[in-house]
């Protein structure tokens, strides 16, 4: 599984990076407003820092402005993954980047019929959002298993982006089923390391050495 991390903090992102536990990121209009910097400045820095593919979002909302913001936003680097939402307008955009060689982040797909919907729209990536979905009482890792079943069944290459994660138990979930790809927010990511066995194990350890009287440096 690949992990991206859903972030425009350049500083979350080195950190992650530089452990290899960043194969891509994802960034939205929300992100960036957190972040507090201009798009192509923030996006071009995390794009020279990330080997993999960097999602930047398009703000428009029809088909003709949105090919106009992807082409602009896909001169930023070559790794760049122009993300659109899942409407009508975003899948002609989606159709129309994927003709001409760019990777595309079909984002906002809330069901199984959006899925098949963008995959045959040339999408690299979808983003089922599981989190929003949860909110409203409706599973979404069984959205993810869904799309997982209906892509294998016609060999679809567009690869499932598990997106919207809030809990480590998503990403574990995401992967017992097949998802190709998550993306999470930096703390997400590094609280998969951390286990209440762990930490009382760890303590357990220290007080026993702490009793031997020795020092290995």
């Amino acid at each position: 599984m690949k992990f991206f991390v859903d972030t425009a903090d350049v500083a979350a992102i080195k950190e992650l990076n530089d452990l290899g536990m960043v194969d891509g990121v994802t960034t939205n209009p929300s992100l960036i407003l957190k972040s507090g910097r201009d798009i192509l400045e923030v996006t071009k820095e995390i794009c020279d820092m990330v080997s993999g593919p960097v999602s930047a979002e398009v703000v428009a909302t029809e088909a003709k402005a949105m090919i106009a913001e992807g082409l602009k936003l896909a001169k930023i680097a070559p790794n760049i993954a122009i993300k659109v939402p899942l409407t009508w307008d975003g899948l002609t955009a989606c159709k129309a980047f994927a003709s001409e060689g760019h990777m595309v982040n079909v984002t906002l797909c809330f069901s199984a019929a959006q899925a098949i919907l963008a995959a045959k729209a040339g999408a690299s990536f979808i983003s089922p959002f599981i989190g929003r979905l949860d909110d409203n009482n409706i599973d979404g890792i069984e959205l993810i298993a869904d799309i997982r079943t209906i892509y294998d069944n016609y060999d679809f290459k567009t690869e499932i982006l598990a997106a919207s994660i809030r809990s480590v138990n998503h990403i574990t979930d995401c992967a017992k089923i097949g998802a190709d790809v998550i993306t999470a927010p930096p703390a997400v990511i590094k609280a998969m390391a951390s286990h209440v066995l762990t930490d009382r194990g760890l303590d357990q350890f220290l007080k026993d050495w702490a009793k031997t009287g020795q020092s290995i440096i």
